[in-house]
């Protein structure tokens, strides 16, 4: 689903009521407030939108909460929940991670060594560090994590050799 704005907390508490299995991917937000307060606030991952499990009544039910911009079929289901799976295991883990609106172009990559071996995404550069992106590709959106070079393997070589 597609939210109108700021309306994915809303969305996700009509679903709940109506006992429509959704996500809605959620990091904390530490901020310090003027008097030396830390605040946590938790902010959605991907603006705008929620998911969720379910048919034509469903998304009937979920339409009729005016909190729905519009919904949106997604086809690849398997690629899709392995995506939020992996999206879901880094916010479990509690590592700083970078929100991205647009996934740029990059080689494919699967981390070989550390704590995320076995993650495959997109590395991107920027300024002196390498970063790999964790995509859902349905919404060409993702966040991304900090790694060394030495950690990954390029996919592409891989099939390559397949050939």
């Amino acid at each position: 689903m597609y939210t109108r704005s700021r309306q994915e907390k809303q969305l996700m508490r009509h679903l709940r009521k109506l006992e429509i299995p959704h996500y809605a991917p959620q990091i904390a937000n530490r901020r310090r407030s003027p008097a030396g307060r830390i605040r946590i606030t938790y902010q959605p991952l991907f603006s705008n939108y929620v998911f969720m499990c379910g048919g034509e009544e469903a998304r009937y039910k979920a339409v009729c909460t005016g909190c729905v911009q519009q919904a949106a079929k997604i086809d690849d289901t398997h690629q899709f929940v392995s995506d939020l799976r992996q999206i879901h295991t880094l916010i479990a883990m509690d590592v700083p991670l970078t929100i991205e609106d647009r996934i740029q172009p990059g080689q494919q990559v699967r981390v070989k060594s550390g704590v995320f071996a076995g993650y495959e995404g997109t590395v991107l550069q920027r300024t002196q560090e390498t970063r790999l992106l964790v995509a859902v590709r349905f919404m060409e959106r993702g966040v991304s994590v900090k790694l060394d070079d030495c950690q990954l393997e390029v996919l592409t070589r891989e099939v390559e050799k397949n050939r």
